[in-house]
């Protein structure tokens, strides 16, 4: 059973050469083939088992690092060769980049083996995984539940033992959501730490990369590779600006004796379901037996996330998908009057519902008569978001803690025409993201939630755990201290 492996168990198989990577690759492609959960939008055996011959060659030579040989999926909002690169979107439906994005090209230098492209929200836009051009990915705990968004390919993947890695992306919690609904760990680094060249652009001020697996350990492996700055990307932070490199798994086995988790009151208000605040208190619970202190902290600017996330985000979207026109790649309608028809059928053909929604709102905010009243204003109150956050850092907490999502994962189609109900979800994960800061999610529990109560279907409940700038490796040692003292990250869907 290779596919119920982490990364760091695979890893040891591939060193002492127990199992090949062409074997190990092979087996996943194997999986892939048979699944029935939509997680992938393109595969290329062929150019998936160059890559693992390969990194046999690294191993048999002696000159192969830890992640050598171990089988990643990609998100396609990261371009690659060899593998369309869609963004989940009619729009760039064919689209074939001449390049790859840094990210990529990262782990490939590592020696991991690209098994693919995931499915996502067309853009990244998306809480449910529903916004995709090519049909919604099913969650493997339950096939009539949504996996989450915009990262659901990305964390279905890793649930359904389909890949030990995935890479995701997180705008407004596209990565920590996804892998609350569908069991898994996921971090996503301090804004700037990982290179956004080759990313497919949604907003580019808050759109960060990270990396989704079973475990902390397997993140911290895989964030390693992922950090730098790369000169290509306007937004990264240099080594001076504390961006430097760094080994995550430095501090894994370090005691939490002495944490002091803040735990923010209007994180366990009206609206959270009583089966995820159950889970999440018993998490915390489990944190104080290893050592921790709870601190009840306030974070009064978090109920404003939403409209500042939702004026800042689609504006920055409406400038930068303003490129697909038609004109250069990309789809073009087949037929129109003028250039100006072309345009407008060109636009209103490829783009979705909800990328058409967020760029009309965007354009809106940015108008003449508008910008100061809405966008300003937006900019104002995220810094003050920024500030609460540091208030508490400074004065009450080391960590903060809480849930990723007011519920468990919903039903396909249940909140499909209700778009406000869908940015509601994501209430507790975007302040975190306006302010720049890390943030990850682990599985902390079961919910059933109102739909999954009348079939008895357990659906995963994520511990949110959210740190100061540059944090991630302390991030990762309370998130491995947990899972060493509990086993809900090893829970398997059923048929798995």
């Amino acid at each position: 059973m290779m596919h119920q492996k982490t990364i760091k168990e695979l890893s040891a198989l591939l060193h002492s050469k127990q199992v090949s990577a062409t074997e190990l690759t092979r087996h996943y492609l194997d999986r892939i083939a048979a699944s029935q959960h939509n997680a992938f939008l393109d595969v290329n055996p062929e150019l998936s088992l160059a890559q693992a011959r390969a990194a046999d060659a690294r191993i048999a030579e002696g000159n192969a690092g830890p992640l050598t040989g171990i089988p990643i999926a990609h998100k396609d909002i990261f371009v690659t060769q060899g593998w369309r690169s869609t963004a989940a979107s009619k729009m760039l439906g064919n689209y074939a980049s001449p390049f790859d994005a840094t990210v990529v090209t990262k782990f490939a230098d590592a020696g991991m083996v690209t098994l693919g492209k995931l499915n996502c929200d067309e853009f990244a836009m998306g809480s449910s995984n529903e916004n995709s051009a090519f049909g919604a990915v099913k969650n493997p705990w339950d096939a009539l539940a949504v996996p989450g968004g915009s990262s659901g390919g990305s964390a279905a993947a890793i649930a359904a033992r389909l890949a030990p890695a995935a890479t995701g992306t997180d705008t407004g919690g596209s990565i920590r959501q996804p892998a609350a609904f569908c069991g898994i760990t996921g971090i996503k680094p301090t804004y700037g730490r990982v290179s956004r060249f080759g990313m497919i652009a949604f907003a580019s001020s808050l759109d960060q990369g990270g990396p989704m697996a079973r475990t902390a350990e397997d993140c911290a492996l895989l964030l390693n590779e992922m950090v730098g700055f790369d000169e290509r990307d306007s937004t990264s932070l240099t080594a001076e600006q504390g961006n430097a490199r760094e080994d995550f798994t430095r501090e894994l086995n370090a005691p939490l004796t002495g944490l002091r988790i803040g735990v923010p009151k209007e994180y366990f208000g009206e609206g959270l379901a009583s089966d995820v605040e159950q889970a999440v208190r018993a998490a915390l619970d489990e944190f104080v037996k290893l050592g921790a202190t709870l601190v009840e902290i306030s974070l009064p600017k978090t109920s404003l996330s939403i409209p500042v996330y939702y004026i800042i985000a689609p504006a920055e979207a409406s400038s930068n998908l303003s490129r697909f026109d038609g004109v250069r790649y990309g789809y073009r309608a087949p037929e129109y009057a003028d250039l100006q028809d072309m345009y407008k059928k060109t636009r209103a053909q490829g783009f979705g519902k909800e990328v058409q929604r967020r760029i009309m709102v965007g354009t809106y905010v940015l108008c003449h008569g508008y910008y100061d009243a809405y966008y300003v204003q937006a900019q104002k109150i995220r810094r003050l978001i920024a500030d609460d956050f540091q208030a508490a850092f400074r004065d009450k907490c080391d960590v903060i803690m809480g849930p990723v999502a007011p519920s468990v994962a919903w039903d396909l189609g249940s909140k499909a025409n209700d778009p406000v109900a869908n940015y509601l979800a994501d209430i507790f994960t975007l302040s975190t993201s306006l302010a720049g800061l890390p943030g990850m999610s682990i599985p902390c529990g079961f919910g059933q939630g109102k739909e999954g109560a009348m079939r008895n279907a357990k659906r995963p409940v994520g511990l949110q755990i959210i740190g100061n700038y540059f944090a991630e490796a302390k991030l990762l040692n309370i998130a491995h201290q947990y899972q060493q003292a509990t086993d809900w990250h090893t829970r398997t869907p059923e048929g798995v």
